[in-house]
């Protein structure tokens, strides 16, 4: 199923029983293997490869030449030959109005479940107050915490 107001420029490949949000952008040969999906406003990369049963979270972006094994969050940004979250998309969502507290949140959410290094559940328990918040970072919580491929950090 593909979405509304998506861009597929030359020799991008959606394959079988993937799922492509709305608004969605994916650069020159940008490419999902079958069973992907891809939130609202993600942006894949030019030659960007997405490997089956991996999920990329809205408004994610993938720079040039990812190769994506496991889950993208949302609201992440993430580049390299096995794929890596390097942080929060600030500047897509800068662009897109996002608040600064909202992406301040986002960051702390990202530094606290993603690089630290002490028990996940802990860190939902300490983010707990702003989920209630912030429904961009209840977003990226539940994203990490439901993830089955496991997060690319």
């Amino acid at each position: 199923m593909i979405g509304s107001d998506n861009l597929f420029m030359a020799y991008s490949h959606v394959a079988h029983d993937c799922i492509v949000g709305d608004h969605a952008i994916f650069a020159n040969a940008a490419s999902l293997s079958g069973h992907v999906e891809v939130g609202d406003y993600a942006i894949l990369g030019g030659f960007t490869s997405v490997h089956q049963f991996t999920q990329i979270g809205s408004r994610a972006f993938c720079g040039l030449g990812s190769v994506v094994t496991q889950d993208i969050p949302p609201f992440s940004t993430a580049a390299g030959n096995r794929a890596r979250v390097i942080g929060i998309n600030k500047e897509g969502l800068k662009r897109n109005g996002f608040s600064a507290e909202v992406i301040r949140a986002l960051h702390k959410s990202f530094r606290e479940l993603l690089k630290s290094r002490g028990s996940k559940q802990d860190a939902f328990d300490n983010l707990k107050h702003l989920c209630d918040k912030h429904p961009e970072v209840a977003e990226f919580v539940n994203f990490v915490k439901n993830s089955k491929r496991g997060i690319s950090s």
